[in-house]
């Protein structure tokens, strides 16, 4: 079991959603130190200021997960001041909404970004300390789109299906060596944070926020594995390798809805034009029509 007590976990876009509640979660169930990292400086502070306020220990950094620089920049300070990192939250993530021939490029390379590559760099960093110390635990939020093809959000199924192929190859490479790190895929269903606002759903509910840092949680304490939610998803992928690919397309996505769960999404507002952008410059096609969140 992963102890909390005398441990420190950064949360990456932990400012705010699933981040924040599973930051907080955590604390709530005795974790020592909390290390939250996102790109939203006023939600950072806000964050930080609440919980420190409630007695805990918790620091902020803004930090662009996809600028290297950045990412070594803040674990350097972390470790010159005698922080390390047990429990890492892969959480940071971006969606948009639109069919795949209505993306730009830079679209594709801000999603594939944040969402796929950043937490492959950021373990890369934090994994070999971990293995030194003999502890560890790396969490990595993936979903059920990386279970599960969907029109209206291609690029994003992408980025979360090469996080779960990683993540699992990643437990293997850990549990073949006979390592102490753990290593827990987590696939949520659509979650009510505002990131998938207008998405709707036939055969399963939309999950409540609360709910799902709660099951995380535990999931890290256990030392799970995977962490499907519901739970009825981990016979998705059997379900599909049984069935040929129309008569799925036709009772899983038609029938059921699937294919249609993002006809009606709209995200939350878009962020101001002066907030920070999610990757280092590069040529940029226009990005009018835009809609994206952060997880």
């Amino acid at each position: 079991m992963t102890t909390f007590a005398g441990s420190t976990a950064l949360v990456t876009g932990g400012a705010s959603g699933i981040g924040y509640l599973t930051g907080k979660r955590l604390l709530e169930q005795g974790l020592s130190h909390l290390v939250v990292w996102d790109v939203q400086d006023d939600a950072l502070a806000r964050v930080v200021g609440e919980l420190t306020s409630l007695g805990h220990r918790v620091d902020g950094f803004r930090v662009d997960v996809t600028d290297l620089a950045q990412v070594r920049d803040a674990l350097g300070r972390m470790r010159a001041s005698g922080v390390h990192v047990d429990i890492l939250v892969n959480n940071a993530g971006i969606v948009v909404g639109r069919e795949f021939a209505a993306h730009t490029h830079d679209d594709v390379r801000r999603t594939m970004a944040v969402n796929a590559l950043a937490p492959m760099h950021l373990a890369l960093e934090i994994l070999p300390g971990m293995l030194e110390r003999r502890r560890g635990h790396v969490v990595n939020i993936a979903s059920a789109a990386g279970l599960v093809s969907n029109p209206g959000m291609s690029v994003y199924c992408a980025s979360k299906w090469a996080v779960i192929g990683w993540s699992d190859s990643l437990r293997i490479e850990m549990d073949r060596s006979r390592s102490s790190v753990q290593v827990t895929t987590v696939m949520p269903y659509y979650i009510d944070t505002g990131m998938f606002a207008g998405v709707r759903s036939r055969v399963l509910p939309i999950l409540k926020p609360d709910d799902v840092a709660r099951e995380i949680v535990a999931a890290i304490r256990k030392d799970r594995r995977f962490l499907y939610l519901p739970k009825a998803l981990g016979l998705l992928a059997l379900v599909r390798g049984l069935m040929p690919a129309r008569l799925f397309d036709t009772i899983g996505g038609e029938w059921a809805g699937v294919y249609h769960s993002m006809r009606t999404f709209t995200g939350r507002v878009a962020a101001p034009a002066s907030a920070p952008s999610l990757l280092p410059p590069a040529p940029r096609e226009p990005l009018a029509g835009q809609r994206d969140r952060r997880e």
